[in-house]
């Protein structure tokens, strides 16, 4: 039992894949590496995906990907109002490479998401898409009265979300993939070859899948507040 601590405290860790030879040396972590991955995936996919688009006959795939993105595209334009079609192209990308990244364990490699400089760098990308386009679309005192909204009462309350929000987007996304893999290791070790097979399709599948909803709702959510009355 105390081996297996050991390990698990291993894993949990962000292990360095390896050190660029410059500045002293330059540590990369696993998360950078398997986020390399990630993109050159999606890239070659884009490319082979959207290499052969036809008007007057598309084809299944491309029928997929067209509902796909009419899909996202209502949901944000419910969400966010007049000014939804920037947002996009963003929100569409960060759901494809959450999505991905809380899938990949399946295959062996270490989820991003499992580190926690990973979950608040996307925090921290959404505040900044969040408040800035409340400032963009409102104006600079426009954006400021937002936060006096819907009473001035509130105005200590609404300067606190600008620093909760980012910190319930990091830690639930990291929290839930964190936790789904404590359970996984922990399962292997008990029953190596039955349980884990049977649990993954929740841990793995379907929690990886509602913590990139649950992501991308939110970030369009607090959007949408920001900016969905103006116009």
């Amino acid at each position: 039992m105390e081996e297996f601590k050991e390990s698990l405290v291993g894993e949990l860790g962000n292990k360095t894949a390896f050190t660029i030879p410059v500045l002293g040396g330059i540590p990369v972590a696993d998360s950078v590496v398997v986020t390399w991955i990630i993109m050159a995936l999606l890239v070659v996919c884009s490319w082979l995906l959207t290499r052969k688009l036809s008007v007057r006959s598309p084809g299944k795939v491309q029928s997929a990907l067209e509902w796909a993105v009419q899909f996202l595209s209502g949901f944000v334009k419910t969400n966010i109002g007049p000014h939804w079609r920037p947002f996009v192209p963003w929100l569409g990308t960060v759901a494809l490479y959450i999505g991905i990244s809380n899938l990949i364990g399946i295959f062996g490699l270490t989820p991003p998401t499992k580190d926690i400089s990973v979950t608040a760098a996307l925090a921290v990308m959404s505040m900044l898409l969040i408040y800035g386009s409340q400032f963009r679309y409102n104006g600079p005192l426009g954006g400021l009265k937002k936060f006096a909204e819907p009473m001035p009462l509130l105005l200590p309350i609404n300067l606190m979300e600008v620093l909760i929000r980012p910190l319930a987007l990091c830690m639930r996304l990291f929290g839930n993939i964190l936790g789904a893999y404590i359970i996984m290791e922990m399962l292997k070790f008990v029953a190596p070859v039955i349980l884990p097979a049977v649990f993954s399709i929740y841990f793995d599948l379907f929690d990886g899948l509602i913590q990139t909803v649950v992501f991308v709702f939110l970030t369009t959510l607090f959007t949408g507040e920001g900016i969905k009355d103006e116009a």
